[in-house]
């Protein structure tokens, strides 16, 4: 289904009823990356995805996509829903959209699952390998795509996963220049949102991975040690819903029953 938004079009899917549960992709990913769990979270819950700003379907709105203004979308997308609460999980930067939601709209919440992301801002170092990202894939968007999804896998998992790995390339290879290009931008200037998460109140889950190439674990488990909130540990890389799927899929599952 489409939403008109800001003259862009944002695409999203409303299946099932029951309570509502929206999930939020990470970078280079849409919607569909959810395919894996949705059939059970369709058994009992109303079930709302969408292609954040400049992926899958979702149609670019500026030079820059900062996590408020994807926030911004989707509180349009739950008032269009006429959604009043809802659980949401996000992926990647779709965790950083999910806080930046918090944030702004905490009302909207009533519980948050992070996976393979993090509440922190990026450092002097990431932001500059933000810039690199950003002239790599202007140069060559196919070498980027598949330099930057492979080494979201972890490096034992390249060869069993060769497949699913191919079908994640692309996927992202689908997502626009300009979408690529403002994701990165708007990432790289994202805030610190530690206060954020300490403060909300509500069931709260964190899933890392341990051969996680994309984040820093060392300053995420020193973070997480200080807040609330259930953390979920694998062995493996940034894809938890293709490297962890069997295991993803029932800590959600337990994680809603909780609340």
């Amino acid at each position: 289904m489409i939403l008109a938004y800001r003259g862009i079009d944002i695409f999203y899917t409303d299946e099932g009823q029951g309570d509502p549960i929206v999930l939020l992709h990470g970078f280079l990913e849409n919607s569909s990356m959810w395919d894996f769990i949705k059939p059970d979270l369709l058994k009992q819950h109303r079930v709302v995805c969408m292609d954040l700003l400049g992926h899958g379907r979702t149609e670019s709105l500026s030079k820059v996509h900062g996590m408020e203004d994807m926030a911004s979308a989707l509180e349009a997308l739950m008032d269009h829903l006429d959604l009043d609460r809802a659980i949401i999980f996000g992926h990647s930067m779709g965790g950083y959209v999910a806080l930046a939601f918090a944030e702004l709209f905490p009302y909207y919440i009533k519980a948050l699952a992070l996976i393979n992301t993090t509440p922190l801002p990026d450092d002097k170092e990431k932001r500059v390998m933000r810039d690199r990202a950003i002239k790599a894939v202007t140069q060559n968007k196919g070498l980027f795509v598949n330099m930057a999804v492979q080494n979201l896998f972890a490096e034992k998992n390249h060869a069993p996963l060769k497949k699913e790995i191919q079908l994640a390339k692309n996927v992202a290879m689908q997502t626009s220049l300009q979408g690529i290009i403002a994701a990165l931008e708007g990432m790289k200037i994202r805030k610190n949102r530690v206060a954020v998460l300490k403060k909300i109140n509500c069931e709260k889950m964190i899933v890392i991975g341990r051969n996680d190439m994309v984040m820093d674990l060392e300053a995420l488990d020193k973070t997480v040690r200080n807040i609330k909130i259930d953390v979920v540990e694998f062995s493996d890389g940034h894809m938890s819903h293709v490297e962890n799927k069997t295991e993803l899929s029932y800590a959600c599952m337990h994680f809603i029953e909780k609340i």
